[in-house]
């Protein structure tokens, strides 16, 4: 399995157009950056191969990475437009996405328990979303929609008949075929609006795939955090870092 990471973002909503502002994946909690977390995790389980896609004080991350990974396990691309779209740093991973190999989509900046990845790579579902049923209100969170057992809508707004659904954390596994018509539907999406996120290019997947092709993994009660905000950061460090061991 291969991951893809996108960590191209300047943070506007946690330190505002500061371009000198550090790069979300260096956040350190407990003395460790997101940086050094993802690849303990990573390698824990097995993966042979990290792209990262950077923009934002790109030469800082790629720094920080080759003193903490092994040689060959990280790859870098860059994404000049990182101040558009997350679906721009998407596409850019586009060679991986092609490659035909099994893939773990993570977006940077989120703190976790490793044993949510566990869930996630260790899946009976090829192609595997998270979910959590605590879901926070508001508009904000990006979600997953299950109807009879099966996810049937996800993004921020959403509209339809479902069963229940939860938060989204930022990751999904994609089996090869998979990633690349995920490539091919960011494509689209990008050509139409390329301020788009990249979750309009899985939503538009989701519901044009035969059903079934989805599953997904319930990590309810699995400490993580999305770090988007000034709060997050608070929350990151007082919640959810103690229950991490």
């Amino acid at each position: 399995m291969k991951a893809m990471m996108l960590a191209a973002g300047i943070g506007k909503r946690l330190f505002g157009e500061d371009v000198n502002s550090p790069p979300k994946v260096l956040m350190e909690f407990g003395g460790k950056s997101l940086l050094a977390r993802h690849f303990d995790s990573l390698q824990a389980l097995g993966v042979d191969e990290l792209t990262m896609v950077l923009g934002h004080r790109r030469g800082v991350i790629e720094a920080a990475a080759a003193a903490l990974s092994p040689p060959g396990f990280v790859k870098f691309v860059c994404n000049p437009r990182y101040l558009e779209g997350s679906v721009i740093s998407f596409l850019s991973a586009a060679e991986v996405l092609a490659s035909g190999d099994r893939v773990l989509f993570m977006d940077a900046d989120v703190l976790y328990h490793r044993s949510l990845l566990e869930r996630l790579t260790g899946s009976v579902y090829e192609n595997c979303f998270l979910l959590d049923r605590d879901l926070e209100e508001g508009d904000e969170p990006v979600k997953l929609c299950i109807r009879d057992g099966l996810p049937v809508e996800f993004g921020k707004q959403i509209e339809g008949d479902f069963d229940f659904m939860g938060e989204w954390p930022g990751f999904m596994a994609m089996s090869g075929p998979m990633a690349a018509t995920m490539a091919a539907a960011a494509g689209t999406v990008e050509h139409a609006d390329p301020m788009a996120p990249y979750e309009d290019a899985m939503a538009r997947v989701l519901v044009s795939e035969p059903p079934g092709t989805f599953g997904f993994e319930d990590i309810t009660g699995i400490p993580w955090i999305e770090i988007d905000f000034p709060e997050d950061r608070v929350r990151a460090e007082r919640a959810i870092l103690p229950l991490l061991g």
